[in-house]
C-alpha cells in the first residue's frame, strides 16, 4: 500500500472519492436508528434531477430524510417541502431519548419509542403515534 505522504493531490482525491462511495453504499445497510447517528454517511440531497428510489436516505439542512416514493428531484421538491416524497428520520434511542418532534403519517413514533417532551421522558404506547404527549397523553406513558 502506498503511503499517503507519497501520493499526489489527485491520487488522494481519487482515493477519498472511492472511500466516500464505499461508505455511502454500506450506509444503505443501516437501520434508521443507527443511520441517524451517522448522517454524514449519506449523500446531501440535490434538486438537480437526481433519481431517488424508495428507502434511499439523504441529508438536507443537517437532517436525515428517507425517500418514500421513487422520483427525480427538482429544486421546488425539497425534503422539507415534499412530505409525500421524503420523510424526516426521527431520532429514537431508548438510552438517550431525543426531543419529541412533530411527525406526520410517514414517520410516526411506534410502540416503545421513547422521547423527551418538555423535559420529561415518555414512551409511546401505540403504533403510528403522531401526537405529542401534551396533545394525546393516553398515547404515551411517562418513563421515570
Amino acid at each position: 500500500m502506498t503511503n499517503i505522504k507519497d501520493m499526489t493531490p489527485e491520487e488522494i482525491i481519487t482515493m477519498a472519492r472511492t472511500f466516500r462511495k464505499f461508505i455511502e453504499e454500506h450506509a444503505e445497510l443501516l437501520d434508521d436508528e443507527t443511520a441517524i447517528t451517522v448522517p454524514t454517511a449519506f449523500p446531501e440531497w440535490t434538486g438537480d434531477g437526481s433519481k431517488y428510489k424508495i428507502g434511499d436516505r439523504v441529508r438536507y439542512n443537517g437532517e436525515l430524510y428517507k425517500v418514500l416514493q421513487e422520483h427525480t428531484s427538482q429544486t421546488d421538491w425539497t425534503p422539507a417541502d415534499a412530505p409525500s416524497l421524503l420523510a424526516l428520520v426521527l431520532g429514537v434511542d431508548d438510552d438517550e431519548p431525543t426531543e419529541w418532534q412533530q411527525p406526520d403519517s410517514t414517520n410516526a413514533y411506534m410502540l416503545g419509542d421513547i422521547v423527551l417532551y418538555e423535559g420529561k421522558k415518555y414512551m409511546s404506547v401505540i403504533n403510528n403515534n403522531v401526537w405529542s404527549p401534551g396533545a394525546f397523553l393516553s398515547g404515551w406513558q411517562r418513563v421515570i
